[in-house]
């Protein structure tokens, strides 16, 4: 019965952790709607992507002890957001419009810090979530360059995630918007770091929950 518990639990925390995941993230992709924004909300939405990425991905992960598993987690996390990003393409937006961030690369990293430190957890959080950290606004900024001109697409379109209201009059300058790439990767290299260690701790949580 008890191991018929933990499996069940097992694969009702992933599911979970997983689809909650994809919906914070769901809208990760869409910093060309932020116009005069996008490279700050793109340096955002790096360190949330990375955090949402990080955390499942090493839960599951170390859950399972089987590398391949945070890239099995990030193709979860992929499809989930290509069916919610079809909404985008049903209400009538080009199809090289929609992006969907990128995070298998960035899992495959985990994976592989994980398998070449012999399932050392400590160099999992350490190097993988550096690698994760660094990879995934490059990735991701790859990605966004692919748009085809974004800049008439999105005014040519509302822009169902901002506001009028919130608008800014001026188009916005500064730090964010000289390197968006290396503020993404500088913050992520760092607080990736935790977000791992986070993953390893829920799921310490989790076992010691289940074994009550």
């Amino acid at each position: 019965v008890m191991v018929w518990l933990r499996r069940c639990t097992h694969y009702l925390f992933i599911v979970v952790v997983a689809v909650n995941s994809t919906l914070l993230t769901i809208n990760a992709g869409d910093y060309i709607f932020y116009t005069d924004w996008a490279w700050t909300s793109f340096t955002v939405f790096s360190i949330s992507q990375t955090l949402m990425l990080a955390v499942g991905a090493t839960y599951y992960l170390t859950f399972t002890g089987v590398p391949g598993t945070a890239t099995y987690y990030g193709l979860i996390m992929t499809v989930y957001t290509w069916v919610a990003k079809g909404a985008w393409f049903a209400l009538g937006y080009p199809y090289d419009f929609i992006v969907t961030p990128i995070w298998l690369p960035s899992a495959m990293l985990l994976d592989l810090a994980y398998w070449a430190t012999k399932k050392n957890k400590h160099s999992l959080i350490l190097f993988g979530g550096v690698l994760v950290g660094m990879s995934l606004p490059l990735f991701n900024m790859v990605n966004l360059i692919t748009v085809a001109d974004p800049l008439e697409t999105a005014f040519k379109y509302p822009r169902p995630t901002l506001p009028p209201y919130m608008t800014p009059i001026e188009p916005q300058v500064g730090k964010f918007y000289n390197s968006p790439v290396a503020l993404g990767v500088g913050a992520g290299a760092v607080l990736s770091v935790t977000f791992t260690a986070l993953g390893c701790k829920l799921n310490t949580w989790t076992y010691r929950w289940m074994a009550a």
